[in-house]
């Protein structure tokens, strides 16, 4: 049993990088995506900027949103062997929907995914009583579990869109009477806010997965209690890092391009809006999905400048997407679950 539980946490620290690594080349696309379409800096020369702050993001910001996860299901009462199970077809799930939009262009929400992997994996498990929905804790003004993580996935897209909506109005104001080689300025400034994005993508999104591998080395009995360890922050950092170097560049052309025809100043301003955004969540605790900020704070900008001219079509096919991730990646991870428990038996 002890080489058993070795192996299975093994397999789950694998699998929570492979996740990480998953992560950074789809959401990180997300955050190269206006760079490059305004033209401030070349393709390789983005991914290195990014790369260098999503690697800083989870080791300077705090441990708030890995905690949320962390807490996210109950797994007592379940051996430990089980419960690792649970880990391993949520992380499978998650990344199996990753992938299956990635190759699609699409730019789904891996928090989403991840959420929608546990929900799946545990309710076939030991059933729906033991996800941590929060219902009746919110009825006495606290927020937790689902009802957390996904009130902050519901609100940070209108969070987005209203703040590249008002930083647009704003710039627009402010640079009426400019000439065009303002531009340059623009682009250039554009070093400082993709690094803040890029900064602001890892504090949150690389918390996601530090909350499961700590679970699942609690689970393994290699933790006394849920307390993110340093190794994992840096295995975590780095995995999501080596991701965002690897690029997601199908994903980049349809935020980039295909919702609205970005120029300096919008993509500035939607950096802003969507760093500003994702920080804040995670100083809060709350896992929010970059790749939704990102996409809706680009609406945004273009509704505040010309809103016939944004791709409203696009947009709904992108939001399409976002309905049906948690309950895809649910379904992919309580087949996974199914099976491993069918096999068991």
């Amino acid at each position: 049993m002890p080489e058993t539980m070795l192996l299975l946490t093994i397999a789950a620290v694998v699998i929570v990088l492979a996740f990480d690594y998953t992560n950074g080349f789809h959401d990180a696309a997300n955050i190269i995506a206006t760079v490059i379409a305004s033209r401030a800096m070349r393709p390789l020369e983005a991914v290195l900027v990014v790369g260098v702050f999503e690697f800083l993001g989870p080791l300077l910001g705090g441990t708030a949103v890995a905690n949320t996860i962390g807490g996210f299901v109950e797994l007592e009462g379940m051996s430990a062997a089980h419960g690792m199970s649970v880990v391993l077809c949520a992380l499978g799930g998650a990344i199996a929907w990753n992938l299956l939009t990635w190759l699609k262009g699409i730019p789904s929400s891996s928090s989403h995914a991840l959420v929608g992997g546990l929900i799946g994996a545990v309710t076939i498990a030991a059933g729906a009583d033991h996800v941590v929905w929060g219902f009746r804790q919110l009825a006495h003004g606290e927020l937790t579990g689902v009802t957390k993580v996904l009130l902050g996935l519901m609100l940070s897209p209108l969070a987005g869109f209203l703040a590249g909506y008002l930083l647009q109005r704003l710039a627009a104001l402010l640079t009426r009477a400019a000439r065009p080689s303002l531009n340059r300025s623009l682009r250039r400034t554009q070093y400082l806010t993709a690094a803040g994005l890029a900064f602001s993508h890892g504090t949150n999104d690389a918390q996601k997965s530090m909350g499961l591998l700590t679970l699942a080395l609690l689970l393994g009995g290699h933790l006394e209690r849920f307390v993110v360890p340093g190794w994992v922050m840096i295995a975590c950092a780095t995995a999501m890092t080596l991701g965002t170097l690897t690029g997601g560049w199908r994903i980049v052309r349809t935020l980039g391009f295909a919702i609205y025809r970005v120029r300096p100043l919008h993509a500035l301003d939607s950096q802003l809006a969507s760093a500003a955004t994702v920080l804040g969540a995670s100083l809060a605790g709350a896992p929010v999905s970059t790749t939704h900020v990102v996409a809706t704070s680009i609406m945004g900008v273009g509704a505040a400048e010309h809103p016939r001219a944004v791709r409203w079509g696009k947009a709904g096919e992108i939001a399409t997407t976002w309905i049906i991730t948690i309950p895809a990646a649910a379904s992919l991870a309580a087949t996974g679950q199914f099976l491993v428990q069918s096999l068991v038996r």
